[in-house]
C-alpha cells in the first residue's frame, strides 16, 4: 500500500503542472522496479529548502545511484547540517529596501531568497575545518573532487560536534555513507569554491589539488559508459541550470 504522501497526491493532483508531477514520480518508480537506474539533478536553493527530509532517505532505500548538484546545494545541506538554528526567515524578503539589504550583510547573513545563511555558524565553521582536509591531501600529494572532500569531512566526525537537525535528514551524509558518485559542475562559483580560489590566490593551496570540471565531465562519461546498460539511466531533473545541463552533454560528448 501506497504511504499518505503517495495517496494525496494520487488523490488530488489531477491537472497541468501537478498531474505532471504525478506522472513524473510514477515514471520514476517504473523504471527502478524494471532495472533501470537513476540520475538526480539538483539546482536551486533545494539543500536550503530542506530537501534533505525526503531525499536523504531516498539514498538509503537505494533510490539514487548519481547526483549532479551545484555547489551551492553541495555545501549548502552541511551548512544546514551545522548551522540549522542560526538561519533566519526573511518572508517579507520582495519589500526590503537597501537598508534592510545591508542590515542583513552587516549582521553576517547571507540571504537565499526568503531565507538567510549565517556566515559564522555555517560558511566559517565549514572553512575552518574544510581547510585541513585540503591541506592534508595537498601536502600528500593527492588531488580529490570537491564531493569527495566533503565526504571525507562528514566521515571523519568533526562536524558532529555541530550538529543542529537530525543527522537522518543530511542528504549528503546519507550520500557518504553509501559513497554515491556526485556530480559538480561549477562548483568554483560556490561559497566554498570561492573561499578555496581564495586560498590560491594567497599562495597557500595549489588549483590542482582540486580535481577540475574537465575531470568531473570525463568522470561522469566513463560512469555514464559503465551503467548504461539494460533499462539504462534515468534522468530526473529538479530545477534548471548546469546541473541539469552538464550531463544532458555526455550522451552526444561520448560519439564525438
Amino acid at each position: 500500500m501506497k504511504g499518505p504522501i503517495s495517496q494525496f497526491v494520487e488523490t488530488h493532483y489531477k491537472h497541468f503542472n501537478a498531474a505532471a508531477l504525478v506522472d513524473a514520480a510514477k515514471g520514476y518508480e517504473t523504471h527502478l522496479n524494471e532495472g533501470g537506474k537513476m540520475m538526480v539533478t539538483l539546482a536551486g536553493a533545494m539543500s536550503t529548502a530542506e530537501l534533505g527530509k525526503s531525499f536523504a532517505e531516498m539514498i538509503r532505500q537505494g533510490k539514487v545511484d548519481i547526483i549532479s548538484c551545484t555547489g551551492a546545494n553541495l555545501e549548502e545541506d552541511i551548512m544546514n547540517l551545522v548551522a540549522h538554528n542560526h538561519y533566519k526567515r526573511v518572508p517579507h524578503y520582495r519589500d526590503l529596501s537597501p537598508q534592510d539589504e545591508w542590515d542583513l550583510l552587516e549582521n553576517h547573513y547571507n540571504r537565499v531568497t526568503d531565507t538567510c545563511i549565517p556566515e559564522e555558524e555555517a560558511f566559517r565553521r565549514l572553512q575552518k575545518h574544510i581547510y585541513g582536509i585540503w591541506k592534508k591531501a595537498e601536502d600528500s600529494g593527492e588531488r580529490f573532487f570537491p564531493h569527495e572532500y566533503m565526504y571525507q569531512i562528514l566521515l571523519s566526525g568533526e562536524l558532529e560536534q555541530y550538529y543542529e537537525i537530525d543527522p537522518k535528514n543530511s542528504w549528503m551524509l546519507a550520500a557518504a555513507e553509501k559513497n554515491i558518485p556526485i556530480v559538480v559542475p561549477g562548483w568554483e562559483d560556490s561559497t566554498m569554491g570561492n573561499i578555496f580560489a581564495s586560498y590560491v590566490i594567497k599562495g597557500e593551496l595549489q588549483a590542482s589539488t582540486m580535481k577540475s570540471g574537465i575531470e568531473y565531465m570525463t568522470y561522469l562519461a566513463d560512469w555514464y559508459v559503465k551503467n548504461s546498460q539494460g533499462k539504462g539511466i534515468g534522468f530526473f531533473q529538479i530545477g534548471g541550470g548546469i546541473a541539469g545541463d552538464f550531463p544532458i552533454c555526455v550522451v552526444p560528448m561520448v560519439w564525438l
